[in-house]
């Protein structure tokens, strides 16, 4: 079996340089938190609203969540050692786990509070100041958790991308919460506060589902992407292009952002070993110049002429 595991200096080089790029979105998602944490906690001091103060406690959840996510990008991002042969790739699903998670738990609290403020409603105080420091924390939100999604997306990170989406579920928290507030503001019916978080709550369960379902599938090493595939069995079949070659097995699995990938291939018993080992070595590079942070297995089947 021949394999590449090892990247060149220059590959772990820029491997370096691009895992302290994706920590800078981390360190904006954290910063991100912090404000939001503290501009909706005022509002909802100032206004005594269930729906501020639910609001608030998911941005509190966002910030752990940010701190596991920095924890996992970080541990990923490490090499294989002697105790982990295929790196710690896996780490970011652990973070994406922990993510829906932390919502769950948000989500329950936000529901308790609400169906509290349901059977002992209170008088609701300076509405509008508060509609104006959510929306400001939301718009933060939503530039945030955008950026985080599409980096996250575009470097196969799953735990940019949970937090980013953690962060859109926010920003759809927040809109909730507005347009309570908005409601009560002109109505002045104080039971649409409650009714809106219970709602709220009910709708970032969804979101917290999702992101555990994905961790739990990642960990039990699922296949790549039908598309990735699909690119690793062209660029294997233009380098074996000999007839008397064939590929009889092509199996993969991804580990957050690290791929691995493992061909059988067929040749005739005559070849030496050299000219084997030429084939698997060319396999070996096209695969990886198709799919970044990519390992290859070859395994040589010889058979008869």
């Amino acid at each position: 079996m021949n394999t590449r595991p090892n990247p060149t200096p220059a590959a772990g080089s820029h491997r370096s340089s691009r895992q302290r790029h994706l920590e800078r979105f981390l360190w904006l998602s954290i910063a991100t938190a912090i404000a939001t944490v503290v501009i909706k906690g005022y509002a909802a001091w100032l206004t005594n609203s269930v729906g501020l103060w639910s609001d608030a406690l998911e941005s509190t959840v966002n910030l752990a969540a940010a701190l596991v996510a920095l924890w996992a990008l970080r541990l990923s991002s490490r090499p294989a050692d002697h105790n982990h042969d295929f790196g710690h790739g896996k780490a970011e699903y652990v973070s994406a786990a922990v993510e829906g998670t932390l919502i769950f738990v948000a989500a329950a609290f936000i529901i308790y509070g609400a169906v509290l403020r349901l059977f002992r409603p209170v008088a609701l105080e300076q509405l509008g100041l508060g509609l104006v420091l959510s929306l400001v924390a939301s718009l933060l939100n939503l530039g945030t958790g955008l950026v985080l999604v599409r980096v996250g997306r575009k470097h196969r990170s799953i735990t940019l991308e949970a937090d980013g989406k953690h962060l859109l579920t926010d920003v759809w928290t927040s809109v909730g919460v507005l347009v309570a507030i908005g409601l009560v503001l002109l109505t002045q019916w104080t039971i649409l506060d409650p009714l809106i978080a219970i709602a709220v709550g009910l709708n970032i369960l969804f979101t917290g589902y999702q992101l555990v379902r994905r961790s739990i599938v990642g960990l039990l090493d699922a296949a790549l992407p039908e598309d990735e595939i699909a690119i690793v069995s062209a660029v294997i079949a233009n380098v074996c292009d000999d007839p008397r070659m064939e590929i009889t097995e092509l199996r993969t699995r991804e580990s957050g952002r690290q791929r691995f990938v493992y061909v059988t291939l067929s040749v005739p018993g005559s070849w030496t070993v050299k000219r084997s080992h030429d084939v698997a070595d060319a396999v070996e590079d096209a695969v990886s110049g198709a799919l970044a942070d990519s390992t290859t297995f070859v395994h040589i089947e010889p058979t008869a002429e």
